[in-house]
């Protein structure tokens, strides 16, 4: 099913610092989606690569316990910020994935991870583009989603994560059902071309990523189920 992004979810206004993902077409999908899921009261949520904390706090909203983890400095401090000024209580940390948290499991994973392919092969160490670039198919991050998400599942938890159409759903589906978990595309939506993609379309459509004619991205939601 194909969403109509302009009637999505929206998140609240929040505060980006430079360098900080930004709540995006990716974040109002993957948010409509969280909207479906039953929290129950006090469940806890795991927002995996949280950015501006959009998502974390969009689970806070709903009665959810949220931890939210990133990589990136920047992105700790701006979610941790903008969880005081939205007046929530939400644990953020920093933490190359679950690196930080050895042996905890959740009811709940959200993860919008880096997914954009890139012609440069190794990640960013730093700056903007470590938000985006995930290597030259796209899916550097989210294999290791894929891998890491069933110990982070409690029995009968989910996982819901973002990423584009040029990744392929298909392999995520694969890796995730290797991994133990029955999961499935719960949402696609097409998107106009964002601006990363546009500065890289030759590189796209010379490397068959993209056909010549394309002119959206589609995004999709997988939901994954631990058993």
């Amino acid at each position: 099913m194909y969403a109509d992004m302009a009637e999505e979810t929206r998140p609240a206004r929040l505060m980006t610092l430079p360098g900080v993902y930004a709540p995006q077409y990716d974040t109002r999908l993957l948010m409509t989606a969280l909207d479906r899921e039953d929290l129950g009261a006090g469940a806890d949520v795991l927002d995996l690569g949280t950015g501006s904390g959009a998502l974390a706090l969009h689970a806070a909203r709903r009665g959810a316990r949220v931890t939210a983890v990133d990589i990136a400095w920047r992105a700790v401090v701006t979610a941790r910020l903008n969880a005081l000024l939205s007046r929530r209580r939400i644990t953020v940390q920093r933490s190359d994935l679950l690196s930080a948290l050895p042996g905890r499991s959740y009811d709940l994973v959200i993860c919008n991870p880096p997914y954009v392919p890139s012609p440069v092969g190794r990640l960013p160490a730093r700056g903007a583009a470590r938000a985006w670039d995930a290597g030259r198919d796209g899916r550097a991050i989210l294999d290791r989603v894929c891998e890491a998400a069933p110990a982070a599942l409690r029995p009968g938890g989910r996982l819901l994560m973002v990423h584009s159409g040029l990744c392929d759903s298909d392999v995520t589906l694969q890796r995730l059902s290797d991994a133990g978990l029955r999961a499935r595309v719960s949402d696609r939506a097409l998107v106009p071309l964002g601006p990363v993609l546009r500065s890289r379309l030759r590189w796209l459509r010379d490397t068959g990523l993209m056909d010549r004619g394309e002119t959206t991205e589609e995004l999709v939601v997988i939901r994954a189920e631990h058993p």
